[in-house]
């Protein structure tokens, strides 16, 4: 590129020719001089205070400070809302195994007292309206990790009331615990006794209900029938097996209702009172065995809330 200077003062044109290496230099000088004016600006304004930058620093540096004030605030409002909702579901665990020990008929202080050195810290009985403090994050998370802690355990613990709960409906319906005939009086007891026929002193393996004859006489527990006939001694004779070797036995019947091989159900009727077999009078001879073994059926019944009943008769 060629440029021609004119002047008045010279008698003749001047021819300047510009290279791009020219233009090139030109351009980085420019840079250059631009740099170092902005590095001179900010070193004065640093220097000297200068109104103008520092009010503009300012104002950067307290919207970046509302900025992260913001986001912690959202994150303490949103660890203080969990916190909230952990502690409510704590009472609500509470409040379920209170009620789940009470149907389970357990103590939870007894039932958990192997676990007593893994139990965390448990938050006492109170309430109220839930108001969010202005805890530090530290203090809300270590509150959440506690209390995380316990949700888990309360959880673990309901598991096992459960467990305790489904134990006793299975043993309420197979221990047998319910009056097998309803409105007698018991006339013999387990144990020895003088015979009602020999007057001989003889071992009495049940215990005999006095009722009137066409009395219903019911299951004590849910089970299969073994045995379902007469017995010379025993006369119509029922035998229910409830697993595990326990066996209840029901005789002098005058009317059996069920068959072998049957399951029925507690409470359910299987026959009627009666006197047949060796039997003096209309009663319900009844005993429960173990292995074969004749066990007092007093020791299950009173685990029942009828045995009272018929004693007092």
């Amino acid at each position: 590129m060629q440029l021609i200077l004119i002047s008045r003062h010279l008698k003749t044109a001047r021819n300047v020719t510009i290279m791009p290496q020219h233009v090139f230099f030109a351009a980085l000088l420019f840079l250059a001089l631009v740099v170092a004016t902005s590095a001179a600006f900010s070193w004065l304004s640093i220097e000297f205070r200068l109104p103008v930058v520092r009010d503009l620093l300012s104002h950067l540096q307290h919207k970046e400070n509302q900025k992260t004030q913001e986001v912690v605030s959202n994150n303490l409002r949103l660890m203080a809302t969990r916190v909230g909702e952990l502690q409510a579901q704590v009472l609500q665990l509470n409040s379920l195994g209170e009620r789940l020990a009470k149907l389970a008929g357990v103590s939870r202080e007894q039932m958990m007292a192997p676990d007593a050195a893994k139990k965390p810290e448990s938050i006492p009985g109170l309430g109220g309206p839930y108001i969010v403090a202005t805890d530090s994050y530290g203090d809300l998370q270590r509150e959440i990790d506690r209390l995380s802690r316990l949700v888990e355990y309360k959880t673990d613990e309901l598991s096992m009331l459960e467990s305790r709960f489904l134990e006793k409906r299975v043993r309420d319906r197979l221990l047998p615990t319910m009056l097998p005939v309803h409105g007698a009086r018991i006339g013999s007891g387990f144990g020895y006794r003088s015979d009602p026929i020999t007057g001989g002193r003889a071992m009495h393996e049940g215990i005999d209900f006095i009722i009137g004859e066409g009395a219903p006489v019911v299951a004590a527990a849910s089970g299969v029938v073994l045995l379902a006939e007469y017995h010379h001694q025993f006369g119509n004779q029922i035998d229910i097996d409830h697993g595990d070797g326990l066996i209840s036995r029901y005789a002098h019947l005058s009317k059996i209702d069920i068959k072998p091989g049957q399951m029925v159900r507690r409470g359910e009727q299987i026959g009627l009172v009666g006197s047949t077999g060796r039997s003096t009078g209309a009663h319900l001879h009844f005993e429960v065995r173990m292995l074969d073994v004749a066990q007092n059926p007093a020791v299950f019944l009173k685990q029942g809330e009828e045995f009272a009943q018929a004693k007092l008769r």
